[in-house]
């Protein structure tokens, strides 16, 4: 499979939810080698805390397929999942997670903690990281510049509330 393929795709969503003005996480769903589900982050422009890329990727996809179980798809997500996206793709039953950033704030993988492979859990996930980690790390870290740089400079009314993470 071509990570870097379908990471593109995410960082094509990224770009959608920065146009907007929302935090640019982009995620799409992938099923035998077809995007099934498209997703970036619409928190601040839906007013709704699930609205997060991943979650608005697996929900398509499942309306596409025509179940809530997504056996044998891969998500691919430009950061390291939170951890009620990683519960999601564990009850959504995603084969498989890439992503490319970790979240050390708030990452549900790798950083604090893991819960996509709780072997407690009936589902496991596969995971791959750091797939265009570089890519996916710049176009947060160029968000949150020029966020600082609107508030500095008074230019900017209102914050982005509630960002759920900032790399530097």
């Amino acid at each position: 499979m071509d990570h870097a393929c379908y990471m593109r795709e995410a960082l094509t969503e990224a770009e959608a939810a920065y146009a907007v003005g929302e935090v640019p996480i982009g995620a799409v769903v992938v099923m035998d080698g077809e995007i099934i589900g498209r997703g970036h982050n619409l928190r601040e422009t839906l007013k709704d805390s699930s609205a997060h890329a991943e979650m608005l990727a697996l929900r398509e996809a499942a309306v596409r397929v025509g179940d809530w179980r997504l056996n044998g798809s891969a998500i691919y997500s430009t950061i390291e999942p939170c951890p009620m996206c990683a519960g999601a793709m564990v009850q959504f039953r995603v084969k498989t997670l890439v992503y490319g950033a970790s979240d050390p704030k708030a990452g549900a993988v790798d950083s604090v903690i893991d819960v996509v492979r709780q072997p407690r859990f009936n589902h496991q996930v596969e995971v791959v990281a750091g797939v265009m980690e570089e890519e996916c790390r710049a176009i947060i870290q160029r968000f949150f510049r020029a966020l600082r740089g609107k508030k500095a400079s008074g230019e900017m009314a209102e914050l982005v509330e509630g960002a759920r993470l900032e790399i530097e």
